[in-house]
Order: C-alpha cells, then sequence, then structure tokens
C-alpha cells in the first residue's frame, strides 16, 4: 500500500505541528546559509562612513546578489508544503532554487546595478548640485524599486511569462494589489531596522520569519495574477 503524504506525517496535531517545526527549521537553515555570503562580504568591507567610495557601494548592493533567488525558492517551497505537507521539506526548496534561478536573475541583476546609481546619489547627494532634493527622491525610488522586486519575485517564481511581461504584470501588480505592496514594504522597513539597531547576523537567524510574512504577504497576488493574467481553458 502506498502511503499519501498526511498519512506519512500522521493525522495527529502533534504530528503536523512536529512536521510544520522542522519544515520552518529546514527553511531557516536554508536562508541562513544562502545568506552567509552576503553577510560575510559585508563583513569583510565595511569602511569608515567618511570614507565610503563608490566602489564601496556597488560591492555592498552586489553582494545581496544571493537573495533574490534564495527568496524565489522559499516561496515556491512554501505554496508546495502547503499543498503536500510531507516529511522532506528541502526537495521543494532545492527544486525551486533550480528551476527559478536563471528567471529571478534575469530581473535581479539589473535590480541591483539600478539600486546602485540609487545608493550612490543617497550617500553622495552632498557633493552634486540640488542634492537636497536629489536625496529623498532617490530614497523614494529605492522603496519603490525594492516593492516591485518584490513583485518580481512573485512573477518569476510561479509563472512562466516572457520576460517583458513579467515586469509589466509586476508593475500592474505594484497599483492592483496595493495592500501586499504595503505589506512588502513593512517587511523591508523592518528588515533594515533589524540591521541597523542589531545586526546582519540577527536577520539571517530570522531569515525564516521574514520568508513566511513575505509568503503571507504575497498569496494574493498570486492568486490575481492567476485569474487576470492566465488561461483559464
Amino acid at each position: 500500500m502506498n502511503m499519501t503524504h498526511a498519512d506519512e506525517i500522521g493525522p495527529g496535531a502533534l504530528s503536523r505541528m512536529t512536521a510544520a517545526i522542522y519544515r520552518y527549521l529546514v527553511l531557516g537553515l536554508f536562508l541562513a546559509i544562502s545568506g552567509l555570503p552576503t553577510v560575510l562580504f559585508w563583513g569583510l568591507l565595511s569602511p569608515e562612513p567618511s570614507n565610503v567610495a563608490f566602489i564601496d557601494v556597488a560591492l555592498f548592493v552586489g553582494a545581496l546578489l544571493p537573495v533574490a533567488p534564495a527568496l524565489s525558492a522559499a516561496l515556491y517551497a512554501q505554496r508546495a508544503w502547503s499543498k503536500e505537507p510531507d516529511l522532506s521539506p528541502t526537495r521543494p526548496l532545492l527544486r525551486g532554487l533550480r528551476l527559478n534561478l536563471r528567471d529571478t536573475l534575469s530581473w535581479w541583476v539589473p535590480v541591483l546595478a539600478f539600486a546602485t546609481v540609487l545608493a550612490v546619489n543617497v550617500i553622495f547627494a552632498e557633493g552634486v548640485a540640488g542634492g537636497e532634493f536629489l536625496r529623498p527622491v532617490c530614497v523614494v525610488l529605492l522603496a519603490v524599486l525594492a516593492v516591485w522586486s518584490g513583485h518580481l519575485l512573485v512573477v518569476s517564481s510561479f509563472f512562466s511569462f516572457r520576460f517583458r511581461d513579467v515586469l509589466r504584470v509586476a508593475a500592474a501588480e505594484f497599483f492592483i494589489s496595493w495592500k501586499s505592496s504595503l505589506g512588502i514594504l513593512s517587511i523591508l522597513v523592518v528588515a533594515t531596522a533589524t540591521v541597523a539597531l542589531s545586526s546582519e547576523a540577527l536577520l539571517l537567524i530570522l531569515g525564516w520569519a521574514f520568508a513566511v510574512s513575505l509568503w503571507l504577504a504575497v498569496r494574493p497576488v498570486i492568486a490575481d495574477i492567476t485569474e487576470r493574467f492566465t488561461s483559464h481553458d
């Protein structure tokens, strides 16, 4: 007799709770390992604020390269777990990473490049004419870019659209699913505050909680994209 995933876990509440804890322990370990190169690289750079140069900013932002693929895998796995909560949580994580890596990097690399330009403008605004106006504009653009990236993450993680359609759908959802956009922004604010008030290490430890919060925030986006932009034949 073949065992179903439900049989594998067991029908009891304790069995299900234990399986859920195990899944999120695996998720936390996966995100910590994925984010460790970024945190270590930041620690090696860490120049004095008065000595920050353009190359430092570029390297700091570039160190975020592993973040989007890891979050994409985390989102993919959480949806898989909600459908089939088995005792092999690593498989959906690795499958999501493998399937979505190329599509995620196709927009994440340009986003990081643009974010570098905006960050440089924010940091060195005093050195140019009109810097007092340029800085707040670039801060707002960074926030918009970060939230849009959250929607791009959803589209590239769960749907197979052409690249330009990925950009368009994510832009549309930025406004259509405005509650999710606010949720993404809130997560980013809390993550930034965690690093600013504590350390990057705490962000690594709490990575699973941010990933769960992101999944809860973007589920309406997935449903809306499915309804508006996919065939129902």
